[in-house]
């Protein structure tokens, strides 16, 4: 994804009036901002305000958003800094508060209610949580040189520039880290950090020079190479000293109920108890289990659920994942089309590639141009396996065809890639740059239900099989991330959850898990989903059952990506009865 959602980045990219030629936009509010009422023109100033602070604060992200002026930039994460930035939210949220919502128009106060939500989302992760204090992804976020060498927004040498600085700062960030983290820190923190630092370590060495050997000239040449050597000794740092910690590392990563509930209400606006969350994720999972015995049935008589897994897992592509998915993305296009389930804004394209070694503690994501970019591609990347697995292990991570069919439905058409279509064309800033993980996971696993009701490969039994397959592994998310949190389940149980009920196969059961410690706000995909399911069946009831379908999920990615209870309470009036 585009954003590093449940970690406790957000993404936050901004357009101010000067901008607005060279981002491709035209400037529609700020122009009736003019002639409007003071409160319509206050709101519009703070909220190009907000996003340029936020902008200021963390340049990496400014880039990926395509704000290229804070190129090779990164953030400062020293404590000072961290705090500084926190008690400055604090600020601009009682600012946001203090402008009379009944003097703004609909699109104003909609985004109020928006913009609160982000800011208490961002002072959850950084205040509440302060996971800069345990968590490593943090810190392996803020080095993450990706967009310098996979997106060509800019000629090679300029890139070159501009990731030489990048890198020359990565330094200083592994010192921020080394310094903030306290120790202990728990065992499965400890893992996920070593295995992306380490994996940094010989992309930066060895795989970076070659991405910029065509550029000629000898100066910048040599200062990639010193530049190079600095990352690289200094994520080697991170990575060894992330390994000592392994002596003292411990399971201490429980957020408890309350931190849990509050996740729930500061980054998605969700007004639930966790018994009432608990206990949707365990119908969903039921009514999952009852289609997959039922589809395996029709199959296979008479073979066990594990056995039908199997036969799925087993049907694994015959040119390897990469190749696959790339024919599933020009299928999935057409089937959208064809079916008229949601309109696709633009031209733009997805390429499929293999994840570099850095980032493949998850099996598949899918990196999107931010909203100020032009006429760049999407990567949908998917990990190969961990060459230290066994070779049992190996085999059994590579996706089957079907399992990996709702993966790309779910990164591509009509998932992630397609909603950020819409995001990036959004009117207001805020719908185009801050999408919350619940819309978009909800929306791309939501993604997977409606493209197989939908007929999807209907003439081949197996393909509900894959479908299940996945939305067993989301509830089981769900379940596990409750269990976890309130301390309920272990990570060896959650394990054996994964196993048991989502059919995993032992590696990513072990992965899955493991994520489950340090991405609590997991459980977002089945409630996204859910959110998502019961407001388009209130909502077309009246308006034409299935025949509205398109038109729901029109009005559905018009908003960007804001917590779905606000979507709800615009569409219908009410956000109560999300479940």
């Amino acid at each position: 994804m585009r954003s590093r959602f449940g970690l406790g980045l957000l993404l936050v990219t901004a357009c101010v009036a000067a901008l607005q030629g060279a981002c491709g936009r035209t400037s529609q509010p700020a122009a009736r901002a003019a002639g409007a009422g003071p409160e319509s023109a206050a709101w519009d100033a703070l909220s190009a305000l907000y996003l340029e602070r936020a902008f200021q604060r963390d340049p990496g992200l400014a880039v990926a958003q395509g704000r290229h002026e804070h190129d090779g930039k990164l953030m400062d994460m020293s404590v000072g800094a961290i705090a500084r930035w926190v008690a400055e939210l604090h600020e601009l949220r009682a600012r946001a508060e203090a402008i009379p919502s009944a003097g703004l128009d609909g699109p104003r106060r909609f985004e109020q209610k928006y913009l609160l939500a982000t800011v208490d989302a961002s002072l959850f992760w950084s205040e509440r949580v302060r996971d800069h204090e345990r968590n490593p992804l943090v810190y392996a976020n803020a080095v993450d040189p990706t967009v310098y060498l996979t997106r060509a927004y800019a000629p090679l040498e300029q890139r070159l520039v501009a990731y030489i600085a990048h890198a020359r700062g990565i330094p200083k960030v592994v010192e921020a880290m080394i310094s903030n983290l306290h120790r202990p820190l728990p065992r499965t923190f400890v893992d996920v950090g070593v295995k992306v630092f380490g994996g940094l370590v010989p992309y930066l060495g060895q795989e970076v020079p070659p991405i910029f050997a065509s550029v000629k000239d000898a100066r910048l040449q040599a200062e990639l190479s010193a530049a190079s050597a600095l990352a690289s000794a200094a994520v080697l740092r991170a990575t060894d000293w992330l390994e000592q910690q392994r002596a003292t590392a411990n399971d201490a990563f429980v957020l408890g109920p309350e931190r849990l509930r509050e996740l729930l209400w500061a980054t998605e606006r969700v007004d639930v108890s966790l018994e009432v969350l608990q206990a949707a994720g365990q119908r969903d999972l039921e009514q999952n289990l009852a289609a997959l015995a039922s589809a395996c049935s029709a199959l296979v008589p008479g073979s066990s659920l594990s056995a039908c897994a199997a036969l799925i897992a087993d049907d694994k592509p015959t040119a390897g994942p990469v190749a696959e998915a790339r024919a599933q993305v020009a299928e999935l296009k057409n089937f959208v089309l064809a079916n008229e389930l949601v309109s696709i804004p633009g031209d733009e394209e997805a390429r499929v590639e293999e994840a570099p070694p850095y980032k493949r503690w998850n099996q598949a994501y899918i990196e999107i141009p931010g909203p100020y970019e032009v006429g760049l591609p999407s990567i949908y990347y998917i990990a190969p396996p961990d060459p230290a697995w066994s070779d049992e292990e190996r085999k059994g991570y590579l996706p089957g065809r079907m399992d990996l069919l709702f993966i790309t439905v779910h990164e591509v058409w009509p998932g992630h890639f397609l909603q950020f279509l819409h995001a990036n064309r959004v009117e207001r800033a805020l719908g185009r740059v801050f999408v919350g993980y619940a819309f978009a996971e909800g929306w791309a696993h939501y993604a997977e239900e409606l493209t197989w009701q939908a007929g999807l490969r209907k003439e081949d039994p197996r393909a509900h099989i894959g479908q299940l397959l996945n939305a067993l592994l989301r509830d089981v998310r769900l379940l596990s991330a409750i269990g976890l949190h309130t301390g309920q389940m272990t990570v060896e149980q959650s394990e054996q959850l994964f196993r048991e009920s989502a059919l995993s196969d032992a590696a990513n059961a072990r992965q899955q898990a493991a994520r489950g410690t340090f991405d609590p706000a997991y459980l977002n995909y089945t409630l996204g989903k859910l959110i998502i399911r019961k407001l388009r069946e209130d909502w077309t009831r009246t308006r034409g059952g299935r025949a509205a379908y398109r038109a729901f999920h029109d009005q559905l990615l018009s908003y960007g990506g804001p917590p779905l209870p606000l979507v709800r309470e615009a569409m219908l009036g009410s956000a109560a009865d999300l479940l």
